[in-house]
């Protein structure tokens, strides 16, 4: 004899057996429930120490009740950010973009799939009231770039670290509780000063797979072809366009830092950032702007040391 389906609950699962539905669970479920959590956490937590590590680290200074929502952000920030270099056809790509684009409407909507980083991030949306908006625009911006191409020019780059990295920075603001126009200004010339960098900082890979993303106007100014990158050319013209997107990020970060007396401390935490941006602008700079030599892909043992100090100054 087929058994009752209430209406509104067919194809649907639910967490527990139905007789629990109203009751204490028992001591056994709620420690399995229990567990789940904090394995979701600590993947979360693990991707980003594996994938962005400066993440991690500035993540770890945040006020205890902003970790966990800012680990699950840059979780699915990392998720979406290494779909690029994992596959080897645009529609696969395609095919997981579309995956978190519909995550997160399910998401919103209290219906999160069973994975991991999907999971925390909607524990994150719940405890924070985070904007879709931005989710969003982090997605579009990330489908957009599976094509294989140079950036045109300066804006375009900017265009894309706004609307990835200075997105990813609105919502860190949003878990600590920061809603400010200075803020937000802040926010979005450090995240475009931070892709810049990150720009700067992928080309020796990217150049070791024959493929340069680097503004193409700056280049042309220079008479720069993307194969002087591909095959390391030292010449001065190379050095003088990476001098002039390095310019540009520091633009950027001391644009940020004019209007510091205007940003409230309470959103300074989710600035720790500039702290790396900050030392790889430091450190091209020593080596004169050659963007291949080997200082640049050293791990800064101090970095965790100076960001604990910047947080400690409530300063960005």
């Amino acid at each position: 004899m087929a058994s009752a389906v209430r209406p509104g609950l067919r194809g649907r699962r639910l967490l527990f057996p139905a007789k629990y539905v109203g009751r204490r669970l028992p001591a056994v479920a709620v420690a399995s429930n229990r567990a789940s959590a904090e394995e979701g956490q600590r993947y979360c937590v693990d991707l980003v120490r594996k994938r962005d590590y400066e993440g991690f680290l500035g993540s770890l200074l945040l006020p205890a009740e902003s970790q966990l929502s800012a680990f699950a952000l840059r979780a699915f920030n990392v998720e979406l950010a290494q779909i690029k270099d994992s596959i080897t056809q645009k529609t696969i790509g395609l095919m997981r973009i579309q995956f978190w684009r519909k995550t997160v409407e399910d998401i919103y909507h209290d219906n999160p799939p069973q994975q991991p980083v999907a999971i925390e991030l909607w524990k994150a949306v719940k405890r924070q009231n985070l904007t879709k908006r931005w989710l969003m625009k982090i997605i579009d911006e990330r489908e957009k770039n599976l094509d294989d191409r140079g950036y045109r020019d300066i804006s375009e780059l900017e265009a894309y670290a706004e609307n990835t990295q200075s997105a990813l920075l609105y919502l860190i603001l949003e878990t600590l509780g920061v809603k400010d126009i200075h803020a937000d200004h802040a926010a979005s010339h450090i995240g475009k000063a931070q892709g810049i960098v990150t720009c700067l900082r992928a080309t020796p890979y990217h150049a070791s797979r024959g493929k340069i993303f680097l503004p193409m106007d700056i280049c042309m100014l220079h008479g720069v072809s993307q194969e002087d990158f591909i095959r390391r050319n030292r010449e001065k013209k190379v050095q003088d366009v990476v001098y002039d997107i390095a310019s540009q990020a520091h633009v950027h970060l001391e644009h940020a830092r004019s209007f510091r007396k205007n940003v409230p401390a309470k959103a300074f935490p989710a600035f720790l950032c500039t702290v790396a941006i900050e030392d790889y602008l430091s450190q091209i700079q020593k080596v004169d702007f050659n963007v291949f030599h080997p200082n640049l892909h050293r791990k800064n043992t101090l970095l965790p040391l100076h960001l604990y100090i910047r947080s400690w100054k409530k300063t960005y």
